[in-house]
């Protein structure tokens, strides 16, 4: 009669929620509570595009405040990583560029959006024993950050279809070795989805 019940029990819990459910809120938490890498999007807009749109990705030339000393297109490989995973006609700038350059760039190849990037802030930590002798500074240990910015913007009309900043942090159980632009990838890909109306 008891394993009846406990049947019973685990079928009802089971048809409440699925493990992959479970397993996405379990993530959630932890990186809410700082365990886990987190980045919070900003969007300006709530607009979509078409999955066809051919979108042109480039970095400015813009060197980030902060104590980390990043790739010069780190932000554009990374969009362009998680953005071809949903946007079929992707292409990126093969370095930084000005404004005015990445527009030329993106017509000439053809783009109907030219996804501008910057990177605004980054901050790594110390995170391993080689940095740790480096700098031996205690207010320097931690988990970094970073801050990215994106213009969205067409290029016929020069109309910004959206501004987004992507604010990230490392976790503590992540922050080992880690870089702040190891943080990029995951929100960038997310902010590819929320474009074509994909949720997380």
């Amino acid at each position: 009669m008891r394993s009846l019940i406990s049947i019973l029990a685990l079928m009802v819990l089971g048809g409440c929620m699925k493990v992959s459910d479970l397993a996405d809120g379990a993530t959630y938490q932890l990186r809410d509570a700082g365990f886990l890498d987190h980045g919070r999007t900003e969007r300006m807009a709530s607009r979509r595009l078409q999955q066809d749109s051919f979108i042109y990705i480039a970095q400015g030339h813009f060197v980030p405040p902060g104590v980390a000393y990043p790739r010069p297109n780190v932000v554009a490989e990374e969009a362009f990583k998680g953005f071809v995973e949903y946007f079929p006609m992707v292409r990126r700038a093969r370095s930084p560029a000005g404004l005015e350059d990445a527009m030329a760039q993106a017509r000439g190849a053809g783009a109907h959006y030219l996804l501008y990037s910057r990177f605004a802030y980054a901050d790594d930590r110390i995170g391993t024993g080689d940095e740790w002798a480096d700098q031996q500074v205690l207010d320097r240990l931690g988990t970094d950050r970073s801050v990215i910015q994106l213009m969205l913007i067409e290029t016929n009309t020069r109309y910004l279809v959206d501004s987004t900043r992507i604010r990230s942090r490392g976790g503590f159980l992540t922050f080992y070795d880690a870089k702040p632009e190891d943080l990029l990838g995951p929100p960038l890909r997310d902010y590819a989805r929320s474009l074509i109306g994909l949720g997380r």
